[in-house]
């Protein structure tokens, strides 16, 4: 595997995992959504003064990417317009890259928030669709950007509905390898992607742990692992907790992620998830 990865104009050394900020421009995922919201609006709208104070904080305690996102794509989330979506996140992506230097990433799956995202400075597309929708391959391709490939079955509002595999491993491989193919066939070099198994997209709490437990096996890619499980309900579930509450079974999850090969961190724990990393990189150099 390459432990370079480009993203626009950088090229970013993932040969010791790193850790990606999530900055949630929404009034409602399931961990923080509508904490960045304007204070006395009635309906939402972003703070863009409080993203960049929370951006500020993440990039202090490590962060090498900020992901920021403008739907909620929890189970049974509903999906609002590329209107809503645009209004949220391109005028954050603006004001990260011109305040900071960092790789910014755009958490979305339709075409004209990733063209507007990118012409704004986002350096990374975190796809939850896998470029399945043609318009956003075509977009991407036409780019320099990283794109990450994630697995899902369904949508967010029905994915909980299909979580029967033979080999949830096998599957979810499967998948990322063809979509992998897909890139390539379309000319999009392998420095330039990601995968991501997708914990809790389409997935049991057995299968979620089950893909933890065997992440070395997605090494045969031969690309870097993103992994997001942050205060999930796979975490939320063993350990009984609310999800502002699940850091320590977050950072437990996360140490397995690491020792099984994963090379970007996606958290809402910028600080803790960097200590954990920190510690894990000391024990491998031990």
């Amino acid at each position: 595997m390459s432990a370079i990865l480009t993203a626009g104009n950088r090229h970013i050394d993932l040969s010791i995992p790193v850790c990606m900020g999530i900055i949630n421009v929404t009034p409602d995922s399931f961990s923080d959504g509508g904490q960045l919201r304007q204070a006395g609006a009635n309906l939402f709208k972003v703070d863009v003064d409080k993203t960049l104070r929370r951006t500020k904080q993440m990039v202090a305690d490590g962060a090498v990417f900020i992901d920021v996102g403008g739907e909620s794509t929890r189970p049974g989330a509903q999906q609002i317009t590329a209107d809503e979506e645009l209004e949220r996140v391109i005028p954050v992506v603006e004001a990260i890259t011109r305040n900071f230097d960092i790789c910014v990433s755009v958490d979305s799956s339709k075409a004209i928030v990733i063209e507007e995202a990118i012409n704004a400075g986002a350096e990374v597309v975190n796809d939850i669709r896998a470029l399945q929708n043609k318009a956003v391959l075509q977009k991407v391709v036409n780019s320099n950007v990283a794109i990450c490939l994630m697995h899902m079955r369904g949508h967010p509002q029905t994915m909980q509905n299909n979580c029967n595999y033979d080999d949830v491993i096998a599957e979810v491989l499967d998948f990322l390898k063809t979509r992998v193919l897909i890139c390539e066939r379309n000319g999009i070099v392998r420095e330039r992607l990601l995968v991501d198994p997708g914990f809790g997209f389409g997935k049991t709490l057995k299968q979620n742990y089950q893909l933890l437990k065997y992440l070395p096996n997605f090494e045969v890619m031969k690309l870097p692992v993103l992994i997001g499980v942050s205060r999930k309900s796979m975490i939320g579930d063993v350990v009984g907790k609310v999800s502002d509450q699940r850091l320590a079974g977050s950072i437990a999850a996360t140490t397995y992620a690491l020792l099984g090969g994963a090379n970007i961190i996606r958290t809402h724990d910028v600080a803790a998830t960097v200590d954990a990393i920190r510690v894990h990189s000391a024990y491998l150099d031990a």
